[in-house]
């Protein structure tokens, strides 16, 4: 399918902050592409989009499985050609309120396949395309339950994945760097009224999407390799 426009990938987007980027790229002029790990859902959500007449497609995805990340890449050049955002997105959150010692092996390696390895995945499959093509924006959706100097040890392995993925984003910023044209930014959303983030949060998902679009549409010479809130830099 050619296209002139943007083309974006929002991971874990049938629901929440995910959702909300999705809707608010198309709304700014790009071609998304919504996906998730349930097709019953993530079609829905597709389709709620399309019927604001924005300009969304749905593909199944998950980004712990190196296969359906394949057959996402494979997507994507068929359709395509290239992916110029990617926003990784997709997380989990298992632990709160337990200890290091008490919470079982088998929740920490699932926190760290989805939100560190699945990013991961992602990042090594599709900025090599962006690179191709001299063109990219990618967007990692973190936390600041995973700032070293204000760690929440309240939610041990989801902090311990967001504080890996923080660092992650700065490796791969520093890989890109011959790359001007590529930027690779990590963001905390703040806290915000989700399944994830509960109903007593004080951030709406829209005001939750915010730096996330920024950093989806910066300018060429706009930053890499930081860390944001509200488009401001924070401490890792």
């Amino acid at each position: 399918m050619a296209t002139d426009k943007r083309i974006a990938m929002v991971t874990g987007a049938n629901r929440g902050i995910g959702y909300e980027i999705c809707r608010q790229l198309a709304d700014g002029g790009m071609h998304v592409i919504l996906t998730s790990r349930d097709v019953t859902k993530g079609e829905a959500a597709a389709q709620a989009i399309q019927r604001e007449g924005k300009d969304v497609v749905f593909q199944q995805l998950d980004v712990s499985d190196e296969s359906s990340v394949n057959a996402a890449v494979a997507f994507v050049r068929a359709e395509y050609g290239r992916l110029d955002v990617l926003v990784n997105n997709a997380a989990v959150y298992l632990d709160e309120g337990m200890s290091l010692f008490d919470v079982d092996m088998a929740t920490v390696r699932m926190t760290m396949d989805i939100n560190f390895y699945g990013v991961l995945n992602m990042c090594r499959a599709f900025v090599p395309m962006m690179r191709e093509n001299g063109y990219g924006r990618v967007v990692n959706v973190s936390s600041e339950s995973g700032q070293v100097n204000h760690l929440d040890v309240s939610t041990p392995s989801y902090a311990i994945s967001k504080t890996a993925l923080n660092a992650m984003t700065q490796v791969i910023a520093h890989e890109v760097r011959r790359n001007p044209d590529i930027k690779v930014n990590a963001m905390c959303p703040g806290w915000v009224r989700t399944d994830m983030g509960g109903m007593n949060a004080d951030r709406s998902v829209e005001e939750g999407a915010v730096t996330a679009i920024w950093l989806a549409t910066l300018p060429n010479n706009g930053p890499s390799g930081g860390f944001f809130r509200d488009r401001r830099v924070i401490e890792w």
